[in-house]
């Protein structure tokens, strides 16, 4: 009879070992921490973690299975969270993407995104892929294609739902980079170098003066086409500024015009014009700032076939192209070309 109790207490407690948590734990260290919380989140869930002062956090909560984005109020990663999971975090925010690092139950899937992330990144490198020909894209989007889908379905220890994932958004992922490139390239033929340059003319000053290109010739003249409501050129204002600061007396003019129109602004260009002055002195913007008198429809940018922002451009001291679809300031080809014209 005791052998019998003994044996039942046994197995008892081997059935509440493995009794699965119906919540998941995350924690983890943060060195040179961003912001005193974490915000994890996806389409239909938010949850916001404190961080203490040390840079550790520790949560549990109860998920639906799938892919979060972890925010540190700078900059963030993407984790694989299903109940039962036991995820442990560390990274250094100065080495952001290189230093992410999981640990315990269920990690492998979070370390595999991580990966992927890093891998992506490096194969799809828009400064190589914008410099290729059509051929020379072609070819790489192939390579690259290749040796995307040969990690993807390396990894054997990983949830099929990442592995499934990953392989069906393959295709898509890469047809929207080859676009993209593919009309860059164009660009550079109908656009090329050494052609005279599309002219603006008496666009409105921040100080309600004008200014055309023809009164920049002499110099250099980068040009910076941006909205108040676009993300990503708002995104480059301090890359900007400081592009701006270093070569501030050198020869080149630096020139942003705002295409904010009535469209974008309930209908009224008054707003339009209002709100970018407003962001011109809130954001304390420095260089030429003009006003596009038709937004999307001003010649200028119709000419130089804009359909995207932001967009760069580089005209030389006569007025002809230097390049039609000119590096962003956060790149370091922006400086490399810089130095390539001794400016």
């Amino acid at each position: 009879m005791k052998k019998t109790i003994i044996l039942l207490s046994a197995l008892a407690l081997m059935a509440c070992k493995k009794e699965t948590r119906d919540y998941v734990s995350i924690s983890g260290k943060i060195t040179n921490k961003n912001s005193d919380s974490l915000v994890l989140r996806s389409r239909t869930f938010s949850k916001t973690i404190p961080v203490n002062a040390d840079g550790t956090f520790k949560d549990t909560l109860k998920v639906e299975t799938g892919v979060y984005n972890l925010f540190d109020g700078n900059e963030s990663t993407n984790v694989f969270l299903k109940n039962g999971y036991d995820i442990n975090l560390s990274l250094d925010t100065e080495k952001f993407d290189e230093s992410i690092k999981f640990t315990g139950e269920g990690s492998e899937n979070s370390n595999f995104l991580a990966e992927k992330a890093l891998l992506e990144e490096k194969l799809l490198d828009q400064d190589k892929l914008a410099s290729l020909d059509l051929e020379g894209l072609n070819e790489e989007m192939e390579s690259i294609k290749s040796q995307l889908s040969e990690f993807y379905n390396s990894k054997k220890d990983i949830d099929t739902f990442l592995t499934n994932r990953s392989n069906s958004s393959l295709d898509p992922m890469l047809n929207m980079y080859k676009k993209y490139f593919s009309e860059a390239i164009t660009l550079r033929k109908e656009l090329a170098k050494g052609d005279p340059s599309p002219v603006f003319e008496n666009y409105e000053n921040i100080d309600g003066t004008t200014t055309s290109l023809k009164d920049l010739a002499g110099k250099y003249v980068y040009v910076d086409v941006w909205a108040t409501w676009c993300g990503p050129c708002k995104a480059e204002i301090p890359s900007l500024k400081k592009v701006e600061a270093t070569y501030h007396g050198k020869n080149i003019q630096f020139v942003s015009i705002s295409i904010d129109d009535d469209r974008t602004h309930g209908g009224s260009w008054n707003k339009a014009r209002e709100d970018w002055k407003a962001m011109v002195k809130d954001k304390e913007l420095a260089g030429i700032q003009l006003f596009a008198p038709e937004g999307w429809k001003s010649e200028f940018v119709r000419d130089y076939k804009i359909n995207g922002i932001p967009r760069f451009l580089l005209i030389d001291p006569d007025g002809n192209i230097v390049n039609a679809d000119a590096p962003r300031p956060s790149s370091l080809k922006l400086i490399e070309l810089f130095d390539s014209l001794n400016i």
